[in-house]
């Protein structure tokens, strides 16, 4: 109690003295601009070429260690994604502490050990110094290399791979790299099922032996740690690593597109597009230009503030954010980029307008308020990150491996203070650039593409290529596909009723009870779904045995259950229920409506509006269901997701997809079907 009116009075005593003092009619001065001193690091280099940096900081008990080996950059070939498997594999163990015993001491610690090809962060109380630089050295240099690793690293990223194909998000963040850079170039290579698949336990120990080395690589110990503890500790234990240096192959010459350009890839799925301006910058940090473009980037489309961002979102509702990023690389030229997701329906209009505002920063002189603001918090942002043992590390290793002079984060702030209106206008020039743009467009051709073929800025026309989700160059979509003669919507659905058993058939069906199987992270997911002609259905989803979520609906009522919290359905939901929850939903609908023919992955289907929320396709030639499209409200927000159905194989004389794949946002979970009961195994009490 004592101590609670210390404080009220002290608080008191202050809040009085400040009145009397301060006038709120004036706004108040700005004090000196902070001086961010990172001090000299003790510095010694080992004999194998490791160099080692200590900064002692005493505010906390406390130590961090990073290791960033400065290798350089090189394409993967036909084993793309070896440095990402490698580098999960690392950090599970050694080949004396088994990966239980490793995680279990460092969990008793309270510390964090993260290790990997590229290098390695590890945290502890001080007082655990030693015991966590030991093993972070065993992670590091004695990893356990294994089979059952290998395969279990190898099924996470195939699964990856395989959820971002029917994502317009990963496929555009694909295209971008490969467009910008070239496959052969490392940062525009992709990693593929296939090369995934080529991998062998062999390459991954060749893998690190090659590139885990000492050679360019750097040690920041930062802390409640001295220099000389420090060094002895490193002495001890990462005198073993062996001295070598990474291969180098050289690095393709990275251009600009020859003029500016739309470059479209088709995704008929995708209910948004996914917009990239691009161009190729030259710029390094060391560079005299490389404060000034902070702030350009910051004010175009680096903050909530930005150009793009107040355009897009605030003015003309296009999109959630756009943003762009200037990022440097010393090795290479990178890609500027501007990018949203904004609704296909204004994607021409979303194009012209980024156009638009990147024009502007190059022609119109920044407004005096929005210079300020810009720095203002930029340097917010820097100055708070200071305070972070991890980010006083990688600024002293940037020093060291980018050529900036000792007191580069010293004068950072003065330099960004000395940026000036013309600054702007000279580095968004040279580094936004309009004339050989790529403006990378992913989405639904058959919503966007007539409009975008009109697009016209400065007076030109922007051609459009189109490309496949590879990057290949390809012909331009049949959009235009026409619905043959005396086609219906009633037509498609009794070809679909033939083809996967016949109507008679499907309409004796009472019920289907069907077990699922998918794997994600590595975990295996078990659906059970079952459902009858008396308008009910259950769906339970498993992992390891526990539900993790419950979808009932008996006829009247429905409800949700997730985690152990219960939701029950609503009005709107139940009516939707009603109409859909039958073995075979087509049978029971008699307002379809055939909206035309659309290209596919596959080919071409006929899209036919189900209802207000859902929306089914039918391959043209084959008359089986492809996908359906089902678009809810949920939090007040409406949630579109999509349901693919492949590999059809007879089960008691109807076909049934073996594999249905459900995806929402760029995830995508692939359910592979199990067992299938058909009028069996089902009772009353499933539904309640």
């Amino acid at each position: 109690m004592k101590k609670n009116i210390t404080f009220i009075i002290a608080f008191l005593l202050i809040a009085i003295s400040a009145q009397a003092q301060i006038d709120r009619s004036k706004m108040p001065k700005s004090g000196p601009t902070p001086v961010i001193n990172l001090g000299e690091p003790f510095t010694f280099k080992m004999g194998n070429g490791l160099t080692v940096l200590v900064v002692e900081n005493k505010k906390l008990p406390r130590i961090t260690v990073s290791l960033s080996l400065d290798n350089p950059p090189n394409t993967e070939g036909d084993k793309a994604g070896i440095e990402g498997v490698v580098s999960q594999m690392m950090g599970k163990g050694t080949k004396s502490i088994s990966k239980d015993a490793f995680n279990e001491e460092v969990d008793f610690l309270g510390a964090f050990i993260n290790t990997g090809v590229s290098g390695g962060f590890a945290q502890s109380l001080s007082k655990y110094s030693d015991r966590i630089i030991e093993l972070f050295a065993k992670a590091s240099l004695n990893p356990n290399f294994t089979q059952e690793e290998l395969d279990l690293e190898k099924k996470k990223l195939i699964e990856g791979i395989k959820s971002g194909e029917s994502s317009a998000e990963a496929v555009a963040n694909r295209v971008r790299s490969v467009l910008a850079y070239g496959k052969n170039h490392p940062a525009g290579e992709y990693t593929s099922e296939e090369t995934v698949n080529n991998i062998t336990l062999a390459d991954v120990e060749k893998y690190y032996r090659n590139n885990f080395v000492p050679a360019n690589a750097y040690m920041v110990i930062s802390g409640d740690i001295t220099a000389e503890k420090a060094q002895k500790l490193v002495e001890k234990h990462f005198t073993p690593w062996k001295a070598g240096k990474a291969p180098s192959f050289g690095i393709p010459e990275v251009k600009d597109a020859q003029y500016r350009q739309i470059n479209f890839v088709d995704m008929p799925n995708a209910v948004q597009t996914e917009m990239a301006v691009m161009n190729i910058s030259d710029l390094k940090m060391a560079d005299e230009d490389h404060h000034a473009a902070l702030v350009a980037n910051y004010i175009l489309g680096g903050s909530f503030g930005s150009y793009i961002n107040m355009n897009l979102r605030e003015a003309h509702g296009y999109t959630y954010g756009g943003r762009s990023t200037l990022p440097r690389n010393k090795n290479f030229k990178t890609a500027f980029r501007a990018t949203a997701k904004v609704r296909n329906m204004v994607t021409d209009s979303a194009v012209v307008e980024t156009l638009k505002e990147i024009k502007r920063i190059r022609t119109e002189e920044v407004d005096d308020e929005m210079l300020k603001n810009a720095k203002a918090k930029f340097l917010g942002d820097f100055i708070l990150a200071s305070e972070n043992d991890r980010t006083i590390a990688s600024r002293s290793i940037n020093i060291k491996t980018q050529n900036l002079p000792k007191d580069f984060y010293e004068t950072f702030i003065a330099k960004i203070n000395a940026v000036s209106k013309a600054d702007i206008k000279r580095v968004a020039n040279k580094y936004f650039n309009l004339d050989k743009a790529r403006i990378v467009l992913v989405g639904k051709g058959s919503d966007v593409i007539k409009n975008l073929e009109k697009i016209s800025f400065d007076g030109k026309k922007i051609p459009v290529l189109y490309f496949d989700k590879y990057g290949n160059r390809v012909e331009k979509p049949d959009y235009n596909a026409a619905t043959p003669e005396g086609v219906t919507a009633q037509s498609v659905l009794d070809n679909y009723f033939k083809v996967i058993g016949g109507k008679d058939k499907l309409e004796a069906v009472q019920s289907i009870y069907s077990t699922s199987e998918a794997s994600m992270n590595g975990m295996t997911l078990v659906m059970d779904m079952k459902v009858t002609s008396k308008n009910q259905t259950m769906t339970d989803v498993k992992m390891n045995g526990q539900s993790m979520s419950k979808n009932v609906f008996d006829s009247n009522k429905g409800y949700f259950m997730q985690q152990g919290q219960r939701l029950d359905y609503t009005e709107k939901q139940i009516t939707n229920a009603k109409n859909e929850v039958f073995p075979f939903p087509e049978l029971k609908n008699t307002t379809a409506i055939l909206e035309g023919v659309e290209p596919y992955e596959g080919g071409k289907a006929y899209k036919l509006k189900m209802s207000e929320q859902k929306t089914t396709f039918f391959d043209t030639e084959t008359g089986l269901k492809i996908k359906d499209i089902i678009v809810q409200e949920m939090a007040g927000q409406t949630i579109s997701s999509a349901m693919m159905y492949s590999n059809y194989k007879e089960i008691n004389g109807i076909q049934f997809p073996q594999v249905t794949s459900i995806s929402f946002g760029p995830q995508k979970i692939d359910f592979n079907l199990k067992e299938v009961k058909i009028n069996e195994g089902i009772t009353e009490e499933d539904f309640k």
